[in-house]
């Protein structure tokens, strides 16, 4: 894809990349979206069911629209429905082991995997995307986890584990260009529509 990986956006220093690119709250957003759209279509939508068992940053990828698809389906599995519609938890003859820091914790314990693990995997992607920070971050040690470390953030905190670059958005760019007399007001606004909106969305996965 012509703008490469979510993955590159989020951590670009990671791959050896010295271009600046920042990743604006809407795009975020707006990417969020795009994947729950995807995963809508594989869980409900196809003939037969698919579970991606892998959705992680890097497996997201972006294209000349910053739109964003689901990628690398090597390890998912297809799902049987039962009479009733619902999805059953379809065993496999291999383990299933995901990435670490993304995983479902259940996937350590059995072969069975379901639609329960990918949703457990857009949670942790979207904390990801909301912080900057990777499940995997040295700062995550005991009983602290990108989970946690978010729950305990909601309410006031919350600016404060948001992704530094949502300071420095495209949005609050163009407010740049009006008058003086509306800058402050306009900037105030925009925070606080951050901060709401990043609560909300923190809140779904906890």
């Amino acid at each position: 894809m012509s703008n490469g990986s979510l993955e590159d956006w989020l951590h670009p220093g990671d791959q050896g990349n010295t271009q600046s690119r920042k990743l604006s709250f809407l795009e975020r957003l707006n990417i969020a979206i795009d994947v729950a759209s995807a995963l809508q279509y594989l869980h409900h939508q196809c003939p037969t069911p698919i579970v991606h068992c892998d959705l992680k940053p890097s497996n997201v990828l972006l294209d000349n629209d910053m739109t964003a698809h689901v990628s690398d389906f090597g390890i998912s599995r297809l799902l049987s429905r039962s009479t009733k519609n619902s999805f059953q938890n379809q065993s496999s003859s291999t383990a299933i082991k995901g990435t670490i820091g993304y995983a479902a914790p259940e996937y350590g314990m059995s072969m069975k995997v379901s639609t329960h693990g990918d949703i457990y995997n857009y949670g942790i992607l979207l904390l990801e995307m909301l912080t900057g920070r990777r499940p995997t971050d040295e700062i995550f040690k005991d009983v602290l986890n990108l989970h946690n470390f978010c729950k305990v953030a909601l309410r006031e905190k919350v600016v404060e584990i948001a992704d530094p670059i949502f300071l420095y958005e495209k949005e609050a760019e163009q407010i740049g260009n009006v008058e003086a007399s509306c800058r402050n007001e306009l900037m105030n606004g925009l925070e606080h529509k951050i901060r709401e909106y990043t609560n909300n969305l923190i809140k779904i996965t906890t």
